[in-house]
Parts: structure tokens; C-alpha cells; sequence
């Protein structure tokens, strides 16, 4: 499984070129699966996840040119049997996962059991806001909205690093750099603070920052800026 965690979606060229350069083949021929999941957890979520499936965010994922496209509804699968929605994740080049609410997502990530086959999965998986905050091992208290008796902050743990998306967004004025070194300072791993232009990307362990935006990495108490 090859990581490509946007904050924004595929927003800008760079962001696009090193998706194209990940997957095995060109989009037209490549069979995706996108994932709504996280937005039902949130305020006229539902219309949320309606744009998502459209490709009516600011910076589409579902509408890039797919040769075809599927909708994975986590909260389904735990009701049916593998057989009926396994073949089309193992078939799928990639996995398009929306933002929305971390926790909630990364609950029903594990409840369907997808969490549990995402690393011997030969795609690319690309996440959106929370869809890539889940890959870490925490998000920092600072993201937990939604809960459920015996919730923590955790999450799935696939990278050793957490992330603070939606730096500097114009609807999202809390998001600056200084709350970003106060949740770099309480979740004590390694993180990124990154903007809707800047995705950080993961390949055999080697991660790489690809941005026409701004970033911040953060390794507890010692900042660097990109």
C-alpha cells in the first residue's frame, strides 16, 4: 500500500504529478473506490458526502477521469458477508477516502474489518483531511469531536507521525501555526501542520512532503519549516 495524505485533495499539479507517478497505470485505466464514510459524522454531512461522491470539493478526487468508480459505505459491510464487497477492494487501483470526523472514521475502519486488510493491499490509498489524519497512530485531542464509551485520541497507526491539516484555512481561522506547535507539544510523536496545497507522501517507509503550500514539521519540541 502506497500513502499519498492531502489535506485538500489533489488541490495543484505537484500534488497530481506524484499521484500519476504512483500508480501502476494511467487514471483512465484504473479502478477506484471512494470512501464517505467520515463526513456522516458531521453537520449537513450528508450533503457532504454527496459533493465528495460528485467532485464538488474545492479540490475533486472522485471525478479526476477513472476508468470506474465505486462508493465502499463502511458502516454497511459489518451487516454482509466479505464475499459481496471484498472482490472490489482487492480489485480497486485505488482508495479515495473523504474527510469528515477522524474518530468516527477510524471506528468504522476497524469495525468493517477494511483497517485489518489495508496493509496487504496492492493500491494506493489517498486521503483526504481526516482520511489522512487516521493513518497515524493519534490525531491529538484538539481533533476528537466525535465519541464513543472507550474512545481515545487513537487511531490506526499505518506511519509513526500524526497530522494537523487545514493549516491557515480561510474557514477554519483556529488553524494557525501557533495551535499547530501547541498540538505538536501534546500528542509528544513526530507530526506535520500542512496546508490544502501540500500532501505528505509514504512509499516503502520513505516519506516525502510534496507542496506548492505551506508546512511545518514537528518532532515534539523541535520545529523545521518548509
Amino acid at each position: 500500500m502506497k500513502l499519498l495524505l492531502t489535506s485538500g485533495g489533489i488541490s495543484n499539479d505537484s500534488i497530481s504529478n506524484a499521484l500519476k507517478a504512483m500508480l501502476a497505470k494511467p487514471i483512465s485505466q484504473c479502478h477506484a473506490l471512494c470512501i464517505p464514510t467520515a463526513s456522516y459524522a458531521l453537520k449537513n454531512g450528508v450533503v457532504n458526502a454527496w459533493n465528495f461522491l460528485r467532485g464538488y470539493d474545492e479540490a475533486p478526487m472522485c471525478n479526476l477521469g477513472w476508468k470506474s468508480m465505486g462508493v465502499l459505505e463502511l458502516t454497511a459491510l459489518p451487516s454482509l458477508d466479505q464475499d459481496l464487497w471484498l472482490p472490489a477492494l482487492k480489485q480497486a487501483d485505488i482508495l479515495l477516502v473523504n474527510g469528515g470526523d477522524p474518530l468516527y472514521l477510524s471506528y468504522w475502519m476497524r469495525k468493517s474489518g477494511v483497517a485489518d486488510l489495508l496493509p496487504d493491499l496492492d493500491l494506493v490509498y489517498v486521503g483526504m483531511s481526516a482520511g489522512s489524519m487516521i493513518m497515524a497512530p493519534r490525531i491529538g485531542d484538539d481533533f476528537v469531536m466525535w465519541t464513543k464509551e472507550g474512545l481515545t485520541d487513537k487511531t490506526l497507526g499505518y506511519v509513526d507521525f500524526a497530522i494537523f491539516p487545514h493549516l491557515n484555512h480561510v474557514l477554519l481561522p483556529e488553524n494557525t501555526k501557533e495551535q499547530a506547535i501547541s498540538w505538536a507539544h501534546s500528542i509528544q510523536i513526530p507530526g506535520y501542520a500542512i496546508d490544502d496545497q501540500t500532501a505528505i507522501q509514504v512509499i516503502d517507509n520513505t516519506v516525502s512532503v510534496i507542496s506548492e503550500g505551506e508546512w511545518y514539521s514537528f518532532d515534539y519540541t523541535k520545529e523545521s519549516r518548509g
